[in-house]
């Protein structure tokens, strides 16, 4: 057991008091885990483009709160009941649960456990939070809260990992590449040899240029606004790139006459109605598949004109890679460790927690793929 088992901890943890608010590095009491809960001791944790959604109020959360959802950390202590980790295991949290009770869990094809955190409810199961600062309640953020020295989670929301895997690295693994990598190698079963097309090129976009790779495909073509993101896109696995400025004919025009109408694949990874349409338009007629991956803005509607579908192509969308994400990540880091992908490519920057604001300010300004925090 830790000294610290059974006792309040107080630490530093990045709050946020209102919208479109800096953080603010304050002192939190972090309580004890209760039943089925575990306190976690985070090593690194990545910015998340999700994580601004609430700062900007594009999602709903309840202030004050402590976001971040993409980490690595230890286990500090356990509550009771808890059997699948331990004091000591090396974990990363969950925003997606898997409680293995709900029909998308008993089902072999769903991920989306019911115990996701959507409506920014920001409290655990038993209706309540662990943190507080200044006297007040500090509200979690998608189940995980991973802005903080320390955070607790449901034993449902935490998968063990190898403990030899790097925190700084593997964090990457808790969001944005495995939504990206899974997109790819999961819910669109990319085949060898086909021609794929990622519409947005940050560091999902990127990511799924990797899971493409990974399965196979011969053709990978990569779309954004911004040629910057080129020669990354090409580093990762991209055979060409293009921006849609550059042309006055629609898009699904430009790659049918690219690629001799072939396109088996798109990716739409910008989470605009626009693209979503787009990408669609762009797989093959009969035989394509269009994945949205980027996070659609809430509370909008589309239109679009039935007959892309109607002559075959098949429309999906994924949460988290379409991964059962307490089964599936600790298999994802093993493949990290056996070098089947490279996630050095995506970390562009490594700053101190302390320097939080910094790194939301790369991320804002497009001159950072991934920045990692480290505790």
């Amino acid at each position: 057991m830790s000294s610290t088992a059974g006792k309040v901890i107080k630490c530093k943890a990045a709050v946020l008091w209102g919208l479109k608010q800096p953080f603010s590095i304050e002192e939190v009491e972090v309580a004890p885990p209760k039943t089925y809960e575990a306190r976690i001791k985070i090593l690194a944790t990545g910015i998340c483009r999700t994580d601004d959604h609430a700062i900007s109020g594009a999602m709903t959360v309840k202030f004050p709160v402590i976001v971040g959802h993409e980490a690595a950390g230890v286990v500090e202590s356990i509550g009771e009941g808890v059997t699948t980790v331990k004091p000591g295991d090396m974990v990363i949290p969950l925003f997606l649960p898997q409680c293995g009770k709900c029909s998308s869990c008993i089902n072999p094809n769903g991920n989306l456990c019911e115990k996701i955190d959507v409506t920014g409810k920001g409290v655990l199961s038993d209706g309540t939070t662990r943190f507080t600062c200044k006297g007040k309640p500090v509200y979690h953020f998608m189940n995980t809260s991973t802005f903080t020295e320390y955070t607790v989670v449901e034993e449902d929301s935490v998968a063990k990992i190898d403990s030899a895997a790097p925190p700084e690295k593997v964090c990457l693994l808790g969001c944005g590449f495995s939504t990206g990598y899974g997109a790819a190698m999961k819910t669109a079963q990319v085949i060898p040899g086909s021609t794929c097309v990622v519409f947005g090129l940050g560091g999902v976009g990127l990511s799924v240029i990797m899971g493409c790779k990974s399965a196979g495909a011969s053709r990978i073509i990569g779309i954004d606004l911004n040629k910057d993101k080129f020669e990354k896109a090409k580093s990762v696995g991209a055979t060409e790139c293009i921006s849609p400025k550059d042309y006055k004919k629609p898009i699904n025009e430009v790659l049918s006459e690219m690629t001799n109408n072939s396109v088996g694949y798109t990716f739409e990874v910008v989470g605009r109605l626009e693209t979503m349409i787009d990408a669609l338009a762009s797989c093959h007629m009969s035989y394509g598949t269009s994945v949205v991956v980027g996070a659609p803005p809430s509370s909008k509607m589309l239109t679009y004109d039935p007959m892309l579908l109607f002559t075959g192509r098949t429309w999906k969308g994924c949460v988290f890679g379409g991964w059962k994400s307490r089964d599936d990540v600790p298999k994802l880091v093993t493949d990290f460790m056996a070098k089947k992908f490279d996630l050095d490519e995506l970390i562009t920057h490594v700053l101190p927690f302390n320097k939080i604001n910094e790194g939301f300010e790369l991320l804002y300004k497009g001159e950072s793929i991934r920045s990692v925090l480290l505790m």
